[in-house]
C-alpha cells in the first residue's frame, strides 16, 4: 500500500467515525471532505485498478447518501450511521491483502531476464488425465542480464482463469493482482561469462512455480540460470502448451489414506520431469536466450517441501547433477535409504514453529546418516515452511505482524530467501569451506556440515 492509499483509507474511515460518532461535525466536514475522497476513489480505480477495495468505494457512497438525504427522522438516522460504521469496518479489510504486493528485491550484482518454455515429453503419457494426452513440463527461465527492457511475464499463469483457490489464496484476490517479479523480458543473457552454472528448481505441493519468485530472481541475480519447473495438475494452476489450464487433480485411492503412494508417484513423475528438463538443455535451438549459456558442468537441483524431495530423487537417478538441496522436503518411498553420493544440503524452517512429521525427521535423518559426500543441515529459527515462498507477502504488513505473533514465521520471508540463497550460492558452486561461514552469518541459523 502505497502512502497516497494509505491516506484515502485513513481519511475515509475518519469522516465515517465523525458521522457516526460526532454527527454535526461530520456534517460540518463531510461538503469538503467527500468531493476530495470521491476524486481520490476515481483516480485510484481508473489508474490502479484497486477493485477489491469496493467496501472503501461502498462506504464513500453510504456517507454521500447520508449526507444529501439528511436522512430526516430517528430511526432512519440510527440506520444510516449503523449502516456507515458496519461498512466502515468492513472497508479495513481489504487493507489486509495489498493490490499489489511487494517482492523483496534481489541482492545480487545483476539484473535478471526471464524466459518460459511449456515444453511437451511426446515419450511420456500424461498420468493425471484419462485422455491421451502427452505429458508437459512448464519451465521458467530466470537469468542474470545487464539489461531491463521493461516487459514482465505476467506473475502467475492462467490469471484470467484462476480456479476458486491457489495454494489457499482465493482465486479472486490474484486475478487482478500486478506483481512486480524483479525481471525483465526480451533481454539477453549477461556477457560477464561464457556460461553460467544451472539450478533446477520445484515447488511445494500444489504451489505454482510463481510462488518462489522472490527466492528464484535473487538467486538468479547472484550469477545462476534457474530453470523453476511447474509440474502440471500438481501445481493450482498451470498453462500448457496448447494454451490449456491445468490445476490441481488429486486421485488419492481409498486404500491410501495417509496419501503415501500418491506423494511416492508424483515424486516419481517429478524426478522424471526434471530429467526431461536436463534432456532439453542439450537442444540450444529451443533454449531462446540461454542458447549455448549453460554450462554442463555445473547442473544442480533444489526444492522446497515435495519439490525438496523430488530433488533428491532426481540427484540420486541422474548423475548429471552434481548436488541438490532440499529445503523443508518430507522424504518417500525408500529415498531414505538411498546412499547418494554427491553432495546434499537441507534448510529446515523452525521445527517448533513448523512442527515437522516424524516421517520427515526419520527420513532425512537417515539420507544424511547414509550419504557418502559432503552434507550440509540448517535450521531457521523463526521460520515457518511458508516463509521459503511469497505467499506471506500477500498480507499488508501490520496483518503480517499479527498473524506471524499467532502462528509463527516471524524471520519473514524476505529475510528467510536472503540467508537461503546466501547459503545455496557456495553450496552450488561447490565452494563447501565457505557454506559454514554464510550460514553463521545470520542470527538464528543453527546446524553445520554433516561428517561422514
Amino acid at each position: 500500500m502505497s502512502v497516497i492509499d494509505a491516506v484515502l483509507l485513513v481519511s475515509t474511515v475518519a469522516l465515517a467515525i465523525a458521522l457516526v460518532a460526532a454527527p454535526r461535525i461530520g456534517r460540518r466536514v463531510a461538503p469538503f471532505a467527500l468531493p476530495v475522497l470521491i476524486i481520490g476513489s476515481l483516480l485510484l480505480w481508473v489508474l490502479e485498478g484497486y477493485r477489491h477495495w469496493w467496501p472503501l468505494y461502498l462506504l464513500i457512497v453510504a456517507m454521500f447518501a447520508f449526507v444529501v438525504t439528511d436522512a430526516a427522522g430517528t430511526r432512519r438516522r440510527v440506520w444510516f450511521r449503523a449502516g456507515i460504521g458496519v461498512v466502515a469496518v468492513v472497508s479495513i479489510l481489504p487493507w489486509a491483502v495489498p493490490p499489489s504486493p511487494e517482492l523483496p528485491e534481489p541482492t545480487g550484482p545483476y539484473a535478471v531476464g526471464s524466459e518460459i518454455f511449456r515444453w511437451v515429453d511426446e515419450q511420456r503419457p500424461e498420468p493425471a488425465t484419462a485422455a491421451d494426452d502427452r505429458r508437459n513440463v512448464v519451465v521458467q527461465a530466470w537469468y542474470p542480464t545487464e539489461i531491463e527492457s521493461g516487459r514482465q511475464w505476467v506473475y502467475l499463469d492462467g490469471r484470467d482463469q484462476l480456479p476458486s483457490r491457489v495454494s489457499g489464496i482465493p482465486g479472486f484476490l490474484l486475478s487482478d493482482v500486478s506483481i512486480d517479479t524483479n525481471a525483465t523480458a526480451d533481454v539477453p543473457v549477461s556477457p560477464a561469462r561464457d556460461r553460467w552454472p544451472v539450478v533446477l528448481f520445484s515447488p511445494g505441493y500444489g504451489a505454482p512455480r510463481a510462488f518462489y519468485s522472490g527466492l528464484i530472481a535473487d538467486l538468479a541475480s547472484r550469477g545462476f540460470i534457474v530453470l523453476a519447473v511447474d509440474h502440471p495438475y500438481e501445481s493450482a494452476v498451470t498453462e500448457l502448451a496448447d494454451g490449456t489450464i491445468a490445476t490441481t487433480v488429486e486421485n488419492i485411492s481409498a486404500d491410501d489414506p495417509d496419501a503415501i503412494r500418491f506423494m511416492t508417484e508424483r515424486v516419481e513423475t517429478r524426478t522424471a520431469d526434471l530429467r526431461f528438463v536436463l534432456d532439453q538443455l542439450a537442444r540450444p535451438e529451443i533454449l531462446g536466450p540461454i542458447e549455448n549459456r549453460v554450462d554442463p558442468a555445473h547442473l544442480t537441483v533444489i526444492g522446497h517441501s515435495l519439490g525438496g524431495a523430488a530433488a533428491l530423487a532426481a540427484l540420486s537417478a541422474d548423475q548429471r547433477f552434481t548436488a541438490a538441496a532440499n529445503l523443508d522436503g518430507t522424504l518417500y518411498g525408500d529415498l531414505p535409504e538411498r546412499a547418494l553420493n554427491r553432495p546434499v544440503l537441507l534448510l529446515e524452517s523452525d521445527h517448533a514453529e513448523t512442527g515437522h512429521s516424524q516421517r520427515y525427521l526419520d527420513g532425512n535423518r537417515g539420507l544424511l546418516e547414509r550419504l557418502q559426500a559432503n552434507g550440509f543441515r540448517y535450521e531457521f529459527s523463526e521460520a515457518d515452511h511458508y516463509s521459503f515462498t511469497d505467499v506471506p507477502q500477500f498480507l499488508a504488513a501490520p496483518v503480517r505482524f499479527v498473524v506471524t505473533r499467532m502462528i509463527g514465521g516471524s524471520r519473514g520471508a524476505a529475510n528467510t530467501q536472503r540467508a537461503t540463497n546466501d547459503i545455496l550460492t557456495p553450496f552450488l558452486l561447490g565452494r563447501h569451506g565457505e557454506v559454514d561461514a554464510a550460514a553463521t552469518g545470520h542470527s538464528g541459523v543453527t546446524g553445520g556440515p554433516v561428517r561422514r
